[in-house]
């Protein structure tokens, strides 16, 4: 059900706002905004001398089981909304004020935006004050939409985003699977609170820089921007399904294969936790193992480094460069997802295989590294040219990478200036430092 409310008698209703939402997450310079554009339609509405209404948004809510509508979608702009609230109007008591919240990003939020509000308003005369009662009563409104079932408000909540403001996929992805655990609301929370812990940015790189150009590339097709039309590659399988990878993969939990299906829902949030926990270990591995100096002073620009993060930070004056570097995480994930070891001459072979592409093209896009990764033979310029993605993918036994001939060879004035270092580096660990070419 639909209905259009002010933002007064939004504030009044019976609302709850669940454990398994995120964070309050608005910051001084969104309410800033937010008091900009209430102020802009309190002035269009004295200009135009009209019933003037301006809408805020849509407002999903969930009727639980005891009658308490719990939100879905808007909580940043009920938050938000119920802070000005106090500031013009502190004598009034509202339902959502029962709410305690625990979140210390949500408290740390909660008190810099209030105190901002209450700065603003300390600029404002009576009249003005008065302008924001009367909007709040008058002027704005909201979409208020109410269902009786999580899982037809998890849908709408997913159906809205993709088709109006952009989300990252990634959170696309949450509301969709958090839809598939209606019937554990104990595990959505936990579920919940587990990503809301997690660091946003690796969660979205994670899928922008590995797990999407990797399932790409192992089928042999180009990778691309990970978007919301893209996200269909991750919504997994139903449990219910009579599908027989898909009882393959029920059997297989809690172990994960980059390349294969999953089950939508809690496993949904353990893969991701998985591979984010997989990627530290690889990483990890590069700068703690001797038999990896070598790698470890390519990646890390000479540099010392003293744990992963500050590897990662290392700075290298060349984007190719850094495709070349990702390409190799890309690869050794795939491996070591796939077999589990470290196998020092399959790693060595992945690295070289990844940076020799950085010796043979004087300027190395992503397109490059596309073409280069599903083993593409269109530019003459690739020493190598192998399908790896896709070798790794169907390898029966780690061997089969470790043994994989891995040219370090070319022709005298081919490699650029800038890169001669890292050709003599990749001979030297491939035993080829004295030779001719």
């Amino acid at each position: 059900m639909a209905e259009i409310k002010s933002i007064n008698e939004l504030l009044r209703m019976e609302i709850n706002i669940p454990d398994y939402q995120r964070p309050y997450k608005w910051t001084i310079q969104n309410i800033e905004k937010l008091l900009s554009d209430i102020n802009s339609a309190i002035n269009d509405a004295y200009i135009l001398r009209t019933k003037f209404k301006y809408r805020i948004g849509t407002i999903i809510l969930h009727k639980d089981e005891s009658g308490i509508y719990n939100v879905v979608d808007g909580q940043q702009r009920i938050i938000s909304l119920l802070l000005i609230n106090q500031c013009i109007k502190s004598n009034i008591h509202l339902p959502i004020l029962k709410r305690r919240f625990t979140n210390k990003v949500t408290q740390t939020n909660i008190h810099n935006n209030y105190k901002f509000i209450k700065e603003w308003f300390s600029l404002k005369n009576n009249i003005q004050k008065k302008d924001f009662v009367h909007a709040f009563n008058d002027i704005l409104e909201v979409v208020i939409i109410r269902v009786n079932k999580v899982s037809e408000a998890f849908q709408l909540f997913d159906s809205q985003n993709t088709r109006g403001k952009k989300l990252d996929p990634h959170d696309l992805l949450k509301a969709y699977h958090l839809r598939e655990m209606k019937n554990n609301l104990y595990e959505m929370e936990r579920a919940v609170t587990k990503w809301e812990a997690k660091n946003t940015s690796q969660i979205r790189e994670l899928f922008d820089i590995f797990l999407f150009p990797i399932c790409n590339w192992s089928r042999g097709m180009k990778s691309k921007a990970f978007t919301a039309k893209e996200i269909d590659i991750y919504k997994g399988v139903s449990e219910s399904s009579t599908y027989s990878y898909a009882r393959r993969a029920i059997k297989a939990m809690p172990c994960f294969q980059i390349t294969e299906a999953f089950i939508s829902g809690n496993d949904f949030f353990e893969m991701v936790d998985y591979y984010l926990y997989l990627l530290r270990v690889i990483k990890t591995e590069i700068l703690n193992n001797p038999a990896f100096r070598d790698i470890k002073k390519i990646i890390c620009n000479k540099k010392e480094v003293s744990n992963v993060e500050e590897m990662d930070s290392v700075k290298y004056g060349s984007v190719g460069f850094v495709y070349s570097r990702n390409l190799f995480y890309c690869a050794l994930l795939t491996y070591y997802d796939r077999f589990h070891n470290f196998d020092e001459m399959a790693v060595k072979k992945l690295f070289t295989w990844a940076f020799m592409l950085r010796v043979d093209l004087k300027n190395l896009g992503y397109d490059s590294i596309n073409k280069y990764a599903i083993g593409d033979s269109s530019n003459s310029k690739y020493t190598n040219r192998i399908e790896m993605f896709s070798k790794i993918s169907f390898a029966r036994l780690h061997n089969e990478i470790s043994s994989l001939q891995i040219k370090v060879i070319r022709n005298q004035g081919e490699v650029s200036e800038k890169w001669e270092y890292l050709y003599k580096e990749l001979k030297k660990m491939n035993g080829l430092e004295n030779s001719n070419e």
